[in-house]
């Protein structure tokens, strides 16, 4: 049943006891079709998957998977919490941890497909549930749904990975924890759309600077449809550029080479100056790296540093597939989708959109009133979550 609500789960269940559990490295390795790396070390054609298995005392045939396609969910304290409750969790790393500037989704598909694989074969697991944290919502979503009906043939430059040949092993069900629409979509709506000239990020249009006090907080509604149009139209001009590189590339006969670009001004959101658009509990003038003025040209920032097929699969708001409402909608699975009040980095109409996609009547929507994005300081809140998901998994059958 369709159901939405703020309540956690519901009150007649118990706190579970504290569950006894251990920490194993996990390695995963696997072929590819490859005449190059992009990333560092190893041989060609092979690789290599580092990941956390959470293994409680407590026996279950059930193991949520979680990876996301640049950061490391092992060491969440979340995940720990898990592990307490008696939830048995892979954290799989995908093969570009901590460095995206040449990471393709098609092929941190492949490497989710490669986790699954191994908790079932290896591990020894019947059941497995994708966790799909903040940025490993979408990436959930596009695997599910690819997993269930294969559609995509090559990343969208045309040559790569068939996901239609990948024989992806579909999950059980799907959980979406903190997570945003998509990279392409988060990237977009973070995008400093006063940067006129991508070379010189101090070429800037004063009447769409988002950091001018003149413009706001707080911010008009027209001027933030102007804005928001014009983010749009930067992401769409970049794309033609990158498109043209390729193309020339190609026209050299110089097809197989890459090119490395930097992207400036990637967290002017409206929304972390101006708590009224979107709003939740988060506080003003601040994000999840901090504040937003300094990470909008920081080393940290979305994007700062890519390559053109990257660009492509990754942040191109037209041409990326791991877009996580239009993948949801192609999802049979049972979806839990949980939402923190106070995040400071995936606001509440991410959340919204994931669940109002599914288009399926067995999906769930829970708030976790005053939960930031990664529970930081925050036990009985990370408690309150795991336990939702915990209930969740026992009414579908999945907590044995």
């Amino acid at each position: 049943m369709s159901r939405s609500d703020s309540e956690g789960p519901r009150a007649e269940v118990q706190k579970p006891e504290i569950h006894a559990f251990e920490r194993r490295p996990v390695t995963i390795v696997f072929k590819e079709e490859a005449a190059f790396k992009d990333t560092y070390g190893g041989a060609v054609g092979y690789v290599g998957l580092s990941g956390t298995w959470i293994r409680p005392a407590r026996a279950s045939e059930t193991i949520l998977i979680t990876m996301h396609p640049i950061g490391g969910t092992g060491g969440l304290p979340v995940m720990r919490q898990f592990g307490e409750a008696g939830v048995h969790v892979l954290a799989c790393d995908s093969r570009y941890r901590g460095v995206d500037n040449a990471l393709i989704m098609e092929k941190v598909a492949t490497d989710l497909g490669a986790a699954v694989r191994h908790a079932k074969e290896k591990l020894g697991y019947r059941r497995v549930v994708l966790l799909g944290w903040s940025g490993g919502g979408a990436l959930s979503s596009f695997y599910q749904a690819e997993a269930e009906s294969p559609t995509v043939t090559a990343p969208p430059w045309g040559h790569g990975p068939d996901l239609t040949k990948a024989g992806l092993t579909p999950a059980d069900a799907v959980v979406f924890m903190a997570a945003h629409v998509s990279r392409h979509g988060t990237l977009t709506e973070w995008m400093d759309a006063a940067i006129r000239t991508e070379a010189d990020p101090d070429d800037r249009d004063p009447a769409l600077d988002v950091y001018n006090l003149q413009n706001g907080p707080p911010f008009a509604p027209d001027w933030v449809a102007r804005y928001r149009a014009a983010q749009v139209a930067r992401n769409r001009k970049i794309t033609a550029w990158v498109k043209a590189k390729l193309a020339a590339l190609e026209a050299a006969g110089r097809e197989n080479e890459e090119f490395a670009f930097v992207v400036h001004g990637t967290m002017a959101d409206p929304r972390w100056l101006d708590p009224a658009i979107d709003p939740n509990d988060r506080p003003p003038n601040w994000c999840y790296l901090g504040d937003p003025k300094v990470v909008n040209m920081s080393p940290v920032g979305l994007a700062r540093f890519s390559t053109l097929r990257s660009w492509l699969s990754q942040w191109s708001f037209d041409d990326a597939r791991a877009d996580g409402p239009r993948c949801a909608a192609r999802i049979s699975r049972p979806v839990l989708v949980i939402n923190n009040t106070a995040d400071d980095a995936c606001t509440p109409s991410h959340a919204q959109r994931l669940f109002d996609a599914v288009a399926h009547p067995d999906k769930e929507l829970h708030q976790i009133k005053g939960a930031t994005h990664y529970y930081q300081s925050q036990p009985e809140l990370g408690r309150q979550a795991v336990d939702t998901v915990r209930d969740w998994l026992r009414r579908h059958g999945l907590d044995d």
